[in-house]
C-alpha cells in the first residue's frame, strides 16, 4: 500500500494443498520490482485468488475447494499477518476460482458448479451469507472439459453497471446487471437470438441476469480484461490458445466478438492452456500467460483497440504461469508459476511492450499476485 511509512505491498495467493504458504504479504521495491516476503498465513485453505477492498484495509480470498468458500481478512496493520474477519463463508458452489467486489457484494466464480455467488459485505469488511447463487446452463463440444458450465472469472465493467462472468464450459460470457432494476417488472434476461436464460435465485436485489454472449464453440473462455477506454474487452481462451477481441457496449450491456488472435507462434506443438490476460494502462499492449508453452505472450493493439498482433513470446521463468499481473506503475509484470513454485517479475520495454526477466521469489504452488 502506498500510505506513508508502509510502502507498497503485494499479496500472493497459493494452493495450501500443494505445499503453498496460503497468503503471503510482500514488500515491493518500486525501482526494481523485487518482492520480499514479510508475512504469511494459512488461515484460508487454497486461497487461489485474491482481491483487495478500496482503501486497502481488507483482503478477500476464495477457498478453492470442493465445498467452496470465501474469506475476508484484515490487512490494516502492516506489522502483522492478515487477520481473518471470521471463518470462511460457504459460497454454496464448488471450486471457486475467482472473485471481485461490486455493488456492495463479493462475487465469486464457481468453476465446479458453474455458478456465480454474491456475498454481501458488512460494515467493517466481513462477509455475510450468500444473497444469491446464479447458475449457468449449457455445455460445449470439448466433452472432457465442457460437459457442463464452468464459471471461471467475474469482472465488473468500467461503467460500474454490469459484471461479466466468463464460463469455460458454455463457451460464453454471462452479463449481469448491478443495482436495482430500471423499472418494476424488468426481466432477468433480455431476448435475442442465441441467448440462454440463467436460472437465478435472488434475495435483496443481488446481480440480475441480463444476457449471455456466446463465443466460438470449443474455445473455452477463461478470463477477460477491458481496454482502458472501456469500449473493448479481450477474452483469453484456455482450450485453443486464442484471445477474442470483443466490442463492449456499456449502455446496453452487450458483448459481441470481433475477431481472434493466437497467443503462441504458429507451429507450436506443445499442449498449451492460456490462463490470464492483462492490458496496459495506455491501451497499447496486451499480455497473456501461457501454461504449457510456459511463456508470456506480448500482443500489440492498434489505436482503435480492434486489431491485435502477436509480437513475441517470452519464457515465463518457470512452469505453468497461472496468473499474470501488471504493477500499478506499469513498469513491471509478474507471473505466478504454479508448478515450479515461484513468482517471477519482468521489466516492460515501454516502446515494444516486450518483457525482460528481472528476478524471482520462491513461492510454492503460487496462484496469483495482486497489488495494493
Amino acid at each position: 500500500m502506498s500510505t506513508t511509512g508502509r510502502g507498497q505491498r503485494a499479496y500472493i495467493g497459493s494452493f495450501t494443498s500443494e505445499g503453498g504458504a496460503g497468503i503471503a504479504v510482500a514488500s515491493v521495491d518500486a525501482e526494481t520490482g523485487a518482492l520480499s516476503v514479510l508475512h504469511t498465513t494459512d488461515a484460508v485453505p487454497n486461497p487461489s485468488y485474491l482481491a483487495l477492498a478500496p482503501g486497502g484495509q481488507v483482503l478477500y480470498a476464495v477457498s478453492e475447494t470442493d465445498d467452496g468458500a470465501a474469506a475476508a481478512l484484515s490487512v490494516a496493520d502492516p506489522a502483522r499477518p492478515p487477520a481473518p474477519l471470521g471463518p470462511p463463508v460457504p459460497v454454496r458452489g464448488a471450486v471457486p476460482t475467482h472473485l471481485a467486489l461490486a455493488a456492495g457484494c463479493l462475487l465469486t466464480a464457481n468453476y465446479g458448479s458453474g455458478s456465480v455467488t454474491a456475498l454481501p459485505v458488512r460494515d467493517g469488511g466481513a462477509l455475510a451469507e450468500p444473497s444469491a447463487v446464479l447458475r449457468h446452463e449449457g455445455g460445449g463440444p470439448v466433452t472432457d472439459r465442457q460437459e457442463g458450465p464452468h464459471a471461471h472469472a467475474v469482472v465488473p465493467d468500467p461503467s460500474g453497471r454490469w459484471v461479466l462472468a466468463v464460463d469455460l464450459g458454455t463457451d460464453s460470457v454471462w452479463v449481469y446487471a448491478l443495482g436495482e432494476p430500471d423499472a418494476p417488472g424488468e426481466p432477468d434476461a433480455r431476448g435475442g437470438q442465441g441467448v440462454r436464460r440463467a436460472a437465478v435465485r435472488t434475495v435483496d436485489a443481488p446481480p440480475r441476469a441480463h444476457r449471455e454472449a456466446r463465443l466460438r464453440p470449443g474455445s473455452g473462455p477463461r478470463h477477460l480484461a477491458f481496454h482502458p477506454r472501456g469500449h473493448r474487452a479481450y477474452v483469453v481462451n484456455e482450450l485453443d490458445s486464442t484471445v477474442t477481441v470483443c466490442r463492449w457496449d456499456a449502455a446496453s450491456g452487450t458483448l459481441d466478438a470481433l475477431g481472434e488472435v493466437r497467443v503462441v507462434p504458429d507451429g507450436t506443438d506443445v499442449p498449451n492452456f492460456p490462463s490470464e490476460v492483462v492490458v496496459s494502462a495506455d491501451g497499447r499492449f496486451v499480455w497473456v500467460a501461457n501454461r504449457g508453452h510456459d511463456s508470456v505472450a506480448t500482443l500489440a493493439l492498434d489505436a482503435s483497440g480492434d486489431t491485435m498482433t502477436l509480437v513475441a513470446t517470452t519464457p515465463c521463468g518457470g512452469r505453468w504461469p497461472r496468473d499474470l499481473t501488471l504493477a500499478p506503475s506499469g513498469r513491471h509484470l509478474y507471473a505466478a508459476n504454479q508448478r515450479s513454485g515461484e513468482v517471477t517479475w519482468f521489466d516492460i520495454d515501454p516502446t515494444t511492450g516486450v518483457p525482460t526477466p528481472g528476478g524471482s521469489l520462491a513461492a510454492p504452488a503460487a496462484s496469483c499476485v495482486i497489488f495494493a
